[in-house]
């Protein structure tokens, strides 16, 4: 990643891959590169392939600092861009969530439109800043997409107030997120369980799920018995990973298995992950790899043998979809998008949340299976994450932009 300055305007006459006049496009995120987590590799993953068809790309995301960057170019997932960093404070229960204050946000909205002109807006959340974008570009007849990546919920997990303060910022919040919901052309989420949990939770209706997509051809499948018995995790270490379930689930597996545990990703829970792993005697059996590059973590999905996932608000799961490229069989809870994703008895199995009994009774499945079973379980992977290719991802969207048909 890098950045420089650059005219904030310029854009390509012709989109080269659709013939059709390339778009001026503004993705608004309240999380972003450098922040590591889903919705952020879903909104750089998203920007860098329309890059790549053509389209001129603005990003609004929080800055690092409590200052307003001026408009420049970084590059992101190796494509340059315009990012609007606005000035952001750090959210003090959380290790790296920083936000933009909200009464400030129409204003920075006002400037960055005066200057970019967008065709559409495209806000990856209802919080802050997609919140103020919607809001002006609504005044200024600019069609508004939507993607929502965020449980309420799960952001009261940083929280320090009471639970029945709680309470009230959750009604708040999802009746705030309804109020811009009805700005927009069209709203989105990764899974069509995230798409009726959202129309039952907000009271709208017509939610498209569009899948966050990925680029299979970024990871190295190998199918094929491993030598080792290699457990692994990849995502933030945060309390609705439920990480602490994997590691129960540890101490129950057959010691002849002599299974070992790779947990990629920081978090604000690694260091009460760290104490338990210790307190369980895992501590020679369980890496914490922290954040890692991609070539390093692309390498430990390889040569792993299962991946397993206790999570309980997935709305899709990125790192699931690339343990699938990657060819391995997932082991994951019965929770929220992860069924979409993981087959029971096909590219893996499921298991009751927070069952560590159970989850170890399925990591045995697959530790023990016979070599033409996994093989079976690894190839189902690759056959089921094929439809979430990053190409019909990109294709949706820009139908969304130009407010055509979708494609099948």
């Amino acid at each position: 990643m890098s950045s420089s300055t650059s005219d904030p305007t310029s854009a390509p006459d012709v989109a080269p891959d659709s013939g059709q006049r390339p778009l001026r496009i503004l993705i608004g995120c309240d999380t972003f590169w450098p922040d590591i987590n889903g919705a952020a590799r879903f909104a750089e993953r998203l920007a860098a392939g329309l890059v790549q068809r053509g389209h001129d790309v603005h990003v609004v995301a929080p800055n690092q600092a409590y200052r307003r960057a001026a408009p420049r170019t970084e590059v992101i997932e190796g494509e340059p861009m315009t990012l609007h960093r606005l000035p952001s404070v750090r959210w003090a229960p959380h290790d790296w969530l920083r936000f933009v204050w909200p009464w400030r946000v129409k204003h920075y909205a006002r400037k960055i439109f005066d200057t970019v002109q967008p065709d559409v807006v495209h806000i990856q959340s209802h919080i802050v800043i997609g919140r103020g974008l919607s809001r002006i570009a609504h005044e200024r007849g600019i069609p508004v997409i939507a993607t929502n990546h965020v449980m309420a919920e799960n952001i009261l997990d940083h929280t320090t107030m009471p639970k029945f303060v709680d309470d009230l910022v959750l009604r708040w919040a999802w009746g705030d997120a309804k109020r811009t919901f009805a700005l927009t052309r069209a709203i989105t989420t990764p899974t069509r369980r995230a798409a009726d949990f959202l129309e039952r939770t907000v009271e709208v209706q017509g939610v498209i799920p569009v899948s966050c997509g990925i680029d299979r051809t970024q990871y190295t499948p190998v199918i094929a018995p491993r030598d080792k018995n290699r457990i692994i995790f990849v995502g933030r270490l945060t309390a609705e990973k439920q990480v602490e379930v994997i590691l129960e689930a540890m101490t129950k597996l057959d010691p002849a298995l002599d299974a070992t545990f790779d947990i990629v990703g920081g978090g604000d829970q690694r260091k009460q992950l760290e104490n338990l792993t210790g307190q369980l005697g895992l501590t020679d059996r369980v890496t914490f790899h922290g954040r890692t590059t991609d070539e390093q973590l692309r390498a430990l999905l390889s040569r792993a043998s299962v991946f397993t996932i206790a999570s309980i608000a997935e709305l899709q799961s990125i790192a699931t979809m690339e343990a699938m490229a990657s060819a391995l069989p997932i082991v994951a809870a019965d929770a929220v998008a992860l069924p979409h994703l993981v087959h029971d008895g096909e590219n893996g199995y499921l298991f009751e949340p927070g069952n560590a009994d159970a989850l170890a009774a399925r990591l045995t499945d697959v530790l023990t299976a016979s070599p033409s079973e996994y093989a079976r379980m690894q190839q189902a992977s690759l056959d089921g994450v094929a439809i979430h290719d990053i190409n019909r991802t990109l294709d949706t969207f820009e139908a969304l932009y130009r407010d055509e048909p979708l494609p099948e």
